[in-house]
């Protein structure tokens, strides 16, 4: 019997924990949609924001929860809209380097504050 409980409590916090990263991504997409983003595009700006000579694709998808097609995508849709660039890697050939455009820099610096709030909103007791 205790044996269950433990179990059914290690669950429902499991499904808490699910709730909250539902609740806390969905007024991240919803307010960051205002600036032109969803949550996923913040999350590979922020990453790359760390760097200014940027991250490989392969080590921006071991920092973010996508998948390395899912990354691909959402890349090409920020270097569509000039927000980051792609390059070959100096020290690999067959690698791609992805950096933050000035345009990019300016709207993470810009979209920060607003990203940052939702989370301590969010995530804060």
């Amino acid at each position: 019997m205790a044996g269950k409980k433990a179990e059914q409590a290690l669950v429902d916090r499991w499904r808490d924990i699910l709730a909250l990263h539902a609740r806390t991504q969905c007024e991240l997409d919803r307010v960051l949609h205002r600036h032109g983003l969803c949550g996923s595009d913040f999350e590979v700006m922020d990453v790359l924001a760390a760097d200014p000579c940027g991250f490989r694709v392969q080590e921006t998808s071991e920092r973010v929860h996508l998948s390395q097609s899912a990354l691909s995508r959402l890349i090409a849709r920020l270097e569509t809209d000039a927000l980051v660039a792609r390059a070959m890697c100096q020290e690999d050939r067959r690698g791609v380097r992805v950096t933050l455009t000035e345009k990019g820099r300016a709207l993470h610096g810009q979209v920060l504050p607003v990203q940052r709030a939702v989370l301590t909103r969010m995530l804060t007791d």
